[in-house]
């Protein structure tokens, strides 16, 4: 298993001067990076399958055990924020539960029948996307949880740092991020854990993009839940629309905090209509505007 070889360029990096061997993480880093070019085409189905299963109503469900679980809770929960992403339709399926946020929970990456019950506690189903994420690919826990997610019909994403494993094979995607062995001998937080995350982050973004929540490269569907973000969305309506501070701030307070809303109110569009105009194109702005363009001639 590549990520648990000992790499002889790095058996005396104890002894080197804290400079060079700082040197070589960082170069580490930038290579993880660099290997997730080869996936680019797998990212791309993976992510236009599992935003046709969310445009239905359809949850993310992230399955994982020890740095793998945390860093794919981390991808999930940054989505409410950001996107406005309805946070009862991510769903966290972990080795230990969630308390193995913060504490080691020994044992619990081994526990298939866990794996399964939470799975069914889940209730997941053909509507659900299970991304299951592992840098070794071989984990009792993730493997069961995604294998048992996929004969509920749910779309199966796997995420490994190792080809040919366990977890790819029970995946209907299976996006590899072959990092290599680590500076620190199968220390998966490094070179692994680095892929992981940015891996996730590329998955969830293309995902929120083909689910319409992103307009001009701007969080249109962003969730104004404080002053600096309110200034940030009164902006990003004055950025779409050219109005000035004052009308984007009379917008924005006329749709009830809601960009996309305030957008078409502030281009010229009645309130009411705004709103019906959004639900008949799925919440997505873009289509939304292009329907009242042709309205209006």
């Amino acid at each position: 298993m590549r990520t648990e070889n000992v790499d002889p360029r790095f058996v005396e990096i104890d002894r080197w001067p804290t400079a060079l061997a700082i040197e070589a993480m960082l170069e580490g880093q930038i290579a993880a990076i660099a290997a997730l070019f080869s996936q680019q085409a797998k990212l791309a189905e993976a992510a236009e399958a599992a935003a046709a299963r969310l445009r239905q109503g359809g949850r993310l469900i992230y399955v994982g055990a020890g740095t793998s679980g945390r860093i794919a809770v981390q991808d999930g929960v940054e989505l409410t924020p950001t996107y406005n992403w309805p946070s009862d339709r991510v769903v966290f399926v972990l080795a230990g539960g969630l308390k193995a946020l913060a504490e080691s929970a020994e044992g619990a990456e081994d526990d298939r029948s866990d794996a399964i019950r939470q799975i069914h506690e889940a209730k997941a189903g053909p509507s659900d996307v299970v991304i299951g994420v592992a840098a070794s690919g071989v984990t009792p826990f993730t493997v069961a949880a995604v294998g048992e997610a996929r004969e509920r019909g749910a779309l199966t994403i796997g995420v490994s740092s190792n080809a040919g494993t366990p977890l790819l094979a029970v995946s209907q995607f299976a996006l590899v991020t072959d990092t290599g062995s680590e500076l620190i001998a199968g220390s998966t937080r490094m070179k692994a854990g680095t892929a992981q995350k940015a891996l996730l982050n590329v998955l969830s973004t293309a995902m929120m993009l083909r689910c319409g929540l992103v307009y001009k490269g701007l969080m249109v569907n962003m969730r104004v839940s404080n002053d600096k973000l309110a200034v940030r969305a009164r902006a990003i309506v004055q950025q779409l629309t050219g109005v000035d501070a004052e009308a984007a701030a009379d917008a924005m307070s006329a749709s009830g905090g809601s960009i996309k809303l305030a957008v078409l109110i502030a281009s010229g569009v009645e309130a009411g209509r705004a709103a019906e105009l959004l639900r008949a194109s799925g919440e997505n702005l873009r289509t939304a505007l292009e329907q009242y363009a042709s309205e209006s001639g």
